[in-house]
């Protein structure tokens, strides 16, 4: 088990030509690219920072989780993405350890990585992704 890198930070909005505007044509980030995640009800777009990645989550409609998250938060951080090696074994460590996560196991996100959310009450309010390449 390790934690390679801060994979991205995912801001959550609902208008992606304004983030594309700030982010790529006045801050000069590159955007790699927008990918959907249906199982997350997202259009996700990223933005390159050196090894890690901006990531802009637009959702598919007001009933999704990013969707709900807007509705009760408005855009802004939406969570914090950590790549690991050992996505199984971090799974089994943090349910033995009590840390509750949004789901029972990993499923496919963007570009192909395995995910999990760790449930923000068990992080001092900051939801973490744990992602990795599959």
């Amino acid at each position: 088990m390790k934690i390679k890198k801060i994979s991205h930070v995912a801001i959550a909005g609902n208008d992606p030509e304004q983030s594309r505007i700030l982010y790529e044509d006045i801050l000069g980030l590159n955007f790699s690219g927008s990918e959907p995640v249906e199982s997350e009800g997202v259009t996700t777009h990223f933005f390159d920072v050196g090894e890690s990645n901006i990531e802009l989550l637009e959702p598919s409609g007001a009933a999704t989780p990013v969707g709900k998250f807007l509705n009760r938060s408005g855009p802004g951080l939406h969570h914090l993405a950590l790549e690991v090696e050992g996505l199984d074994d971090y799974v089994e460590k943090l349910k033995q350890a009590g840390i509750r996560l949004l789901s029972e196991e990993p499923k496919m996100g963007a570009h192909g990585m395995r995910i999990i959310f760790i449930h923000p009450r068990s992080t001092g309010g900051v939801l973490i992704e744990l992602c990795e390449k599959s």
